[in-house]
């Protein structure tokens, strides 16, 4: 749908690279769904646990992708306008700890 003249839809920090976080999200998924394999197989406990943590890292990577975006993007941006910085920094911070307690 296009918008009405003169009506911005906002853009997401990360719509330059999201074609990249799709395809590292579908390769996630991939490896999700081999681990439910191994599971229903009754493979080793170790080595299902070495998935989950190679998918932990990966979703990690993810993450801090996104956040660097949200940064570079959203942050600069309030930065420059003087609109709304304290709130993407207040974003920020509460993403970034959500991060370090998982």
């Amino acid at each position: 749908m296009v918008p009405p003249r003169g009506i911005l839809i906002p853009v997401s920090g990360y719509s330059d690279n999201q074609q990249a976080f799709l395809v590292r999200l579908r390769r996630i998924e991939g490896q999700v769904r081999g681990i439910q394999r191994m599971v229903e197989e009754d493979a080793y406990c170790i080595d299902v646990l070495t998935q989950v943590s190679a998918v932990t890292r990966a979703l990690q990577g993810v993450a801090l992708g996104l956040l660097d975006d949200h940064l570079h993007h959203c942050v600069v941006d309030a930065a420059n306008d003087g609109a709304a910085l304290d709130e993407k920094l207040a974003e920020a911070s509460a993403a970034v700890a959500r991060l370090v307690k998982s």
